[in-house]
């Protein structure tokens, strides 16, 4: 890989996904439907524990020799960096880099300098695992933002990766390639250090922190779980864990309740190793905001998503719910922000503001446009019907166009979230999937009203009209007419029937967080978190960026460094912005050892 590019060569690097594209749902689709049916046959975190036996005191090793390479300020405190869901759009993944690269972060009268270990949250590149996003959208930004300060050596600031979905859509085949080998990947003078796609190191003498993966099935496979009791076993009694997953579990239990089962089996490997370890703060990222709940106990709950993917609305959060746990129950609350008010109330501990991510929900009354790709593909479906009935005005197929519409949005929608009413087990579940079922159903009624309306008139009126009749290419024709009849019909107003769908159902029914946000491909209000560890606290700082430039907002770094031999001077971008980033503290607050905790913002 070349490190040195040509003058604008950021020019040819992706800008973000375009999730509605048809090609890319068919091709998602199909690795979705692929790594359901297979994964589990072909769990690589069997195959890699398998080429990975050593004995448990060498996991020990592995883990205690990480903080060797941590160097306490002058203070006494050791830094560290978490980031999720990056490789998305260049630009915002590689603005996310640059300020992580900063030797130190100005954040008003704040001097946070950097951490002396990455860790990446899952999900380093979109929309798939593939060697050109990982070259790209991963290796490329970084290389650029933190630049190799000596090819030829190995040291460097540890970086650590947990996979996300989105890696283990290739079966987690070059995720494992890149930081799971004997010999670093060198990220820009990022250097990583793990063996397996899970993993777990100490941080100081009483704060460790442990990552799992959870796979697509949402398990963890049994060497996985040898591996975190090892550690456990061998941990110093009282140690404090950081625990790390590729998914906030606490916030999907409505919808997937494997995912917490998997943070949930992991406390109760800690609790069992009967050392006093307790876990007074979990950090996850996967969905694409900052957000943090408290326990009534005072254990933290943070999901931090921002690393440059598109964003995900905040205002579907719940203020509090309960979160099943080993020894009972314990009652989540959104977080407060003190030193931010709303309403003359301290602002909920999210990000964006859950006015802003409402605000945001209006810009799908622009999806046709926004979609355009998608849309073609509603003009041509509607085109479909306008030919099926057109050619046989019968009962038969306007069942058929019924049942196509119904079975393809209400089964998508269900799918998507995962909900049900035969086989509800409480009925908030039931409630939720009668929600889901009747909202779906009115979005298909919508389609087949407008389908089959607009079908019979340009039926009517083209049997009224008819073009060059006689004539060997009538036929043609006559579909060329229906197709810009249909095909606009489809593209405007059926399109457009879909983004009102996830306008409305986003804002009022807590569905489609998903889609009605990647629909608009916003790569703004990113975040990243900046974890202090002195002595027997840990200190989390929040970080914003509201905006990125646009591609056209870089330039080549006007400071010239050539290499000289094999090194460099890591502190010079290969690209700076022509204005200044401006990220700011979303909030800070303090975890302490004796389990109570204090959002104190800065």
């Amino acid at each position: 890989m070349c490190i040195e590019p040509p003058l604008n060569d950021y020019q040819r690097f992706p800008k973000m996904v375009h999730w509605f594209n048809p090609w890319l749902l068919f091709r998602l689709l199909n690795n979705i439907a692929t790594s359901s049916m297979f994964g589990k046959y072909a769990d690589r975190r069997l195959i890699v524990a398998a080429l990975d036996m050593v004995a448990p005191t060498d996991h020990i090793t592995r883990a205690i020799s990480i903080r060797n390479e941590f160097k306490p300020d002058a203070n006494g405190a050791v830094w560290l960096d978490f980031v999720a869901d990056l490789g998305d759009g260049f630009d915002s993944t590689f603005a996310v880099a640059s300020l992580l690269a900063n030797k130190e972060l100005s954040l008003g009268d704040l001097k946070l300098p950097r951490g002396q270990a990455l860790i990446l949250g899952g999900d380093e590149v979109y929309p798939a695992a593939s060697e050109g996003a990982y070259r790209n959208q991963l290796w490329q930004p970084y290389n650029w933002a933190f630049p190799d300060h000596d090819k030829k050596s190995n040291n460097g600031v540890p970086v650590f990766a947990i996979p996300g979905n989105h890696d283990w859509y290739d079966g987690l085949i070059l995720f494992l390639a890149y930081f799971c080998r004997e010999k670093p990947l060198h990220l820009g003078s990022w250097r990583s250090r793990q063996r397996r796609s899970y993993f777990a190191f100490q941080i100081t003498e009483t704060w460790w922190l442990w990552a799992t993966d959870i796979q697509l099935a949402d398990n963890m496979d049994q060497p996985q779980a040898d591996y975190f009791k090892i550690i456990a076993a061998h941990m110093p009694t009282g140690s404090k864990i950081i625990l790390c997953s590729a998914e906030p579990g606490w916030l999907y239990t409505d919808t997937n309740s494997k995912s917490w089962s998997i943070m949930d089996y992991a406390i109760g490997i800690a609790q069992e190793a009967e050392r006093g370890l307790t876990i007074p703060i979990l950090i996850s990222g996967d969905t694409h905001h900052y957000s943090r709940y408290v326990a009534n106990d005072g254990t933290q709950f943070v999901t931090s998503g921002g690393g440059g993917a598109f964003l995900h609305p905040t205002h579907q959060l719940e203020q509090t719910f309960g979160l099943p746990w080993l020894d009972g129950q314990k009652q989540l609350t959104l977080g407060a922000i003190t030193a931010a008010t709303e309403n003359g109330q301290p602002s909920a501990a999210c990000y964006p503001s859950m006015q802003v991510s409402r605000n945001l929900t209006w810009q799908n009354l622009w999806f046709a446009f926004t979609n355009w790709d998608f849309s073609l593909l509603m003009g041509v479906i509607y085109w479909l019907v306008g030919i099926a009935i057109s050619l046989r005005n019968q009962w038969d197929v306007y069942a058929f166009v019924v049942l196509i519409f119904c079975a393809s949005i209400i089964g998508y929608t269900t799918k998507q979230e995962k909900a049900h009413i035969i086989g509800a087990t409480s009925e908030q579940e039931k409630s939720r999937g009668w929600t889901v079922a009747i909202s779906s159903t009115l979005h298909a009624a919508a389609h087949i009203c407008v389908a089959i309306w607009f079908a019979q008139l340009f039926a009517g009126w083209n049997a009224a009209h008819p073009f060059v009749e006689g004539t060997w290419y009538a036929g043609w024709v006559w579909l060329a007419v229906l197709l810009a009849q249909m095909g606009f019909i489809g593209f405007m107003i059926g399109s457009t029937i879909f983004g009102l769908n996830l306008l409305v159902t986003c804002l009022c029914l807590r569905m489609n967080r998903n889609d009605a946000f990647s629909s608009f491909r916003l790569g703004r209000f990113n975040n990243f978190l900046r974890l202090r560890i002195k002595n027997e606290q840990l200190e989390v700082f929040a970080v914003g960026l509201d905006d990125v430039p646009r591609r056209e907002g870089w330039k080549s770094n006007p400071i010239k460094n050539p290499l000289q031999g094999a090194k460099r001077n890591q502190e010079v971008p290969i690209f700076v912005p022509k204005e200044n980033l401006a990220p700011h503290l979303i909030e800070t607050f303090t975890v302490r050892l004796e389990g109570a905790s204090a959002s104190q913002p800065g």
